[in-house]
């Protein structure tokens, strides 16, 4: 937000320089991010002077030129060489002295240099009105007034307007302050703990006076609930025409295009007092009347901007009696907006519904002055005031006649809010305690009306703009801001709460597999929680009714909770693979939204994506495909890493993947994995085969929780190992043999592999070879060849009862 420094002046009569003033602001919650100047001609016309000229001769080498000799004021004429057909002996003009940056109609920058034009020395410019960039004529140099001292700088004589602006990063809370008044209210305040005190000076509504009542525009508000309150007035025998230079400088210092009279106004009186204005041309009104309505969804209505845009039926409209003519709140109409030929207006000052109002402006994909204040919630008492400054601007400025009552239409008015402020919280939250006078000095500063004073606090009533003063809390924080947070003093005591630590923190077990998947090649992602509703159609086990939906949705792609991380990873993986890189390892950690019937639930997850090579091809080496066991090897080796050992593995079954399995520990699901099927991948524009792995981290954290171990030495006793290679039907997995295995031998089994899988010529029809690999180990004694073989028999036999197994 731009705050001009002269404008904030009309308000306080403050002489400080304009660091000084943005520090105090930068202290009282406003942040000052730039401090910029601005001159109402660019360049401020410094280096440009007034000069008397003394004698004006005939170039000898040019009929065009004239060689004149020049007083500027410092004793020593020069000689300046100009082509401008008015130049004469006697004359005052203005002079661009050597070294003075001037700027063309692009605003580009050339400097005045000494020089010689056709043979006769040169030592300035005389400059032409829009040499100066005071205009457009060119017809011959600009001559002033004779009684003009030379050497007198000629922004001095023509009323150059030089002025500071104040880039605010206004937090949106602060709707309040989104206009110089609530600037310069601020600073009233601030200004008062550093001992200056100074008159709020704001416009005077006494001219206010209703000319005749012959333009009567009656008003309609079909939804109060969207309009609470909605004011106009009507004003007759306008002329549309440029505004003053005052008017056009306050404008365009702030970064505003002035368009003209009528327009201006109503965005100076937006930018002065906050209250958002809109000029109707009265003449287009059909039947007189102003309906504040919500029309059908899909009706058509062009905006000022040209473009015709499709109506909501929660879209709050100003019509007349037969056709919408603005956007409530938002943006003006094309057909009923203010043009040269307008010769009447009715003028419209309101506050309307913040929630309707951001809505609004969000599904049209508007973003306007206007309705960045109304969403924020702007001062619903002071509509018809700022109606009345602006009729009165019109009428001097426009030539304009009062012609009708001010329509006020205002049911139910906006109540104050009602605090009781507690010495004692006060003194708890600010830690240090001020003194009572200063707080009721703060407050009333503030414009905050205090009723009652106890030993105990203060009752008060809060203006109906200050909405987000609503809590005790909120009243303290305006005192401290106030007061000064630099006043509060640092104790040499430190305070800390001990608490006790939980056995386990989930960010510690984050960070802890965070580093190994980055020490393994992977990288972290992090994905919004919003998302589209559209993705819920590509999986029949999520459910729209079960998605959490956003009530003000920024656009269609993020309109829901998401109900799954895997489709943020597919984006994300979808992105890279455009950008030439479909080698890819990520990971994140994350929620998934859901509205269950019992009630809306989070749940924890993360989530690992792998596709295409390993690592990088060298020279010297090849780089294998990330596959599905690639991926089961990094989930054993997380779950390694964590000390989740006692799991085990089902089938997966789920429309998302083309085959997987699920890892779970006491029969609660821990990870699902598996490779992704080819419709979802392809969905997201990618051929290549995707492994996905889900970790429920809830139920990870829960396991960690109940895990129970003990520390005990290394064995010193070798391990042992025996393979067996067995013929087995198709159908049966390692984690079954695994299993029955660890069952059979549970004392000296310390861990069973599978190194080889063959399938296809000199087998059966219907089996397969696994080889699998035993690991034994006494941790007492060494193991005996007798001890080994009888338990490598147990195994077999036990393979070939259950599983018809036999050695090949």
């Amino acid at each position: 937000m731009k705050i001009s420094y002269n404008w904030l002046k009309q308000f306080i009569n403050l002489d400080w320089e304009a660091e000084k003033a943005g520090e105090l602001l930068t202290d009282l919650g406003l942040e000052v991010e730039g401090i910029v100047p601005f001159s109402s001609v660019k360049g401020g016309l410094e280096g440009v002077v007034v000069g008397h000229v003394l004698t004006c001769e005939q170039h000898g080498n040019a009929d065009r030129l004239k060689v004149t000799t020049v007083d500027l004021g410092n004793g020593e004429p020069v000689q300046i060489v100009c082509g401008a057909p008015n130049v004469a002996a006697g004359q005052k003009v203005p002079v661009a002295t050597v070294g003075t940056t001037l700027y063309d109609e692009e605003g580009k920058p050339w400097q005045i240099k000494k020089g010689k034009i056709r043979g006769e020395a040169s030592l300035g410019m005389i400059c032409a009105e829009d040499e100066l960039g005071l205009g457009k004529s060119h017809d011959g140099i600009l001559v002033l007034d004779a009684k003009i001292a030379p050497g007198t700088p000629v922004s001095d004589v023509l009323n150059i307007e030089n002025d500071i602006v104040f880039e605010i990063g206004l937090t949106p809370n602060r709707a309040d302050a989104m206009s110089h008044l609530g600037v310069a209210r601020d600073l009233k305040a601030g200004l008062l703990q550093h001992e200056v005190s100074i008159e709020l000076i704001t416009p005077s509504t006494s001219n206010f006076r209703i000319e005749n009542r012959t333009l009567k525009i009656e008003i309609e508000v079909e939804k109060p609930a969207l309009a609470p309150r909605y004011c106009g007035v009507t004003i007759s025998g306008i002329t549309v025409a440029p505004s003053p230079s005052w008017l056009q400088n306050r404008l365009k210092a702030i970064g505003l295009v002035p368009l003209n009279n009528v327009v201006d106004i109503t965005n100076y009186i937006l930018h002065d007092l906050g209250q958002p204005l809109h000029a109707f041309d009265a003449h287009k009104i059909a039947g007189n009347r102003i309906i504040i309505k919500t029309l059908e969804t899909g009706t058509k209505f062009t905006t000022l901007d040209d473009v015709e845009r499709e109506l909501h039926e929660e879209d709050l409209m100003i019509c007349d009696a037969e056709k919408p003519l603005c956007i409530a709140g938002v943006f003006g109409g094309k057909n009923s907006g203010v043009s040269e030929s307008t010769s009447a207006i009715f003028l419209e000052s309101a506050y309307f519904n913040p929630v309707s109002v951001r809505k609004t402006a969000k599904r049209h994909g508007l973003n306007t002055d206007a309705s960045f204040r109304f969403e924020r919630g702007i001062d619903p008492n002071s509509a018809e005031y700022a109606l009345q400054v602006a009729a009165i601007m019109l009428c001097e400025i426009a030539g304009g006649q009062i012609t009708s009552e001010i329509a006020d239409v205002y049911p139910k008015k906006i109540e104050d809010h009602q605090v009781f402020l507690n010495f004692e919280n006060t003194t708890k939250l600010i830690g240090e305690e001020i003194p009572k006078e200063i707080i009721k000095e703060i407050l009333s500063s503030l414009e905050i009306k205090v009723h009652n004073i106890t030993e105990t606090g203060i009752g008060m009533t809060i203006p109906a703009y200050r909405n987000d003063v609503t809590r005790e809390a909120d009243v303290i924080e305006e005192i401290l801001r106030v007061y000064g947070y630099n006043k509060i003093k640092f104790t040499q005591k430190l305070n800390a709460s001990i608490s006790g630590k939980l056995p386990i923190e989930d960010y510690e077990v984050r960070n802890k597999v965070g580093d190994q998947l980055a020490a393994l090649g992977f990288n972290e992602m992090l994905n919004n929680s919003l998302t589209t509703q559209k993705y819920l159609s590509l999986s029949e086990s999520l459910e729209t009714e079960h998605s959490i939906e956003m009530l003000n949705p920024l656009s269609n792609d993020l309109a829901v909770m998401r109900q799954s991380m895997l489709f943020s990873a597919l984006e994300v993986a979808a992105y890279n693979s455009n950008r030439k890189m479909p080698d890819l390892k990520l990971f994140e950690f994350g929620k998934t939204y859901h509205n269950y019937p019992s009630g809306r639930e989070e749940h924890k997850h993360l989530s690992l994506l792998v596709t295409g090579k390993k690592a990088t091809e060298s020279w010297n080496s090849t780089s294998e495909t990330s596959g599905f066991f690639y991926m089961k090897g990094i989930v054993a080796a997380l779950l390694e890493q964590l000390g989740i050992t006692n799991t085990k593995e089902g089938l997966l079954k789920s429309d998302l993947f083309a085959e997987g399995i699920t890892i779970s520990s006491k029969k609660t699901p821990l990870v699902e994995l598996g490779v992704l099927k080819k419709k979802l991948t392809k969905a997201f524009g990618m051929d290549t085969e995707m492994v996905y792995a889900d970790f429920k981290w809830d139920a990870i954290l829960e396991a960690l929780s109940q895990r129970a171990f003990a520390l005990k030495p290394i064995p010193k006793f070798p391990q042992v190992k025996r393979d067996f290679a067995l013929l087995l039907d198709e159908n049966i997995s390692f984690s079954d043999l695994k299993n029955t295995a660890e069952q059979t031998e549970k004392s000296l089994l310390k861990e069973v592999s599978l190194f080889d899988v063959y399938t296809g010529e000199n087998l059966p029809d219907g089996k397969k070879s696994y080889a699998l690999s035993f690991t034994l180990q006494d941790e007492n004694k060494t193991l005996t060849d007798k001890q080994i073989d009888k338990i490598m028999k147990k195994l077999q036999a036990r393979f070939e009862k259950d599983f018809g197994a036999s050695l090949r």
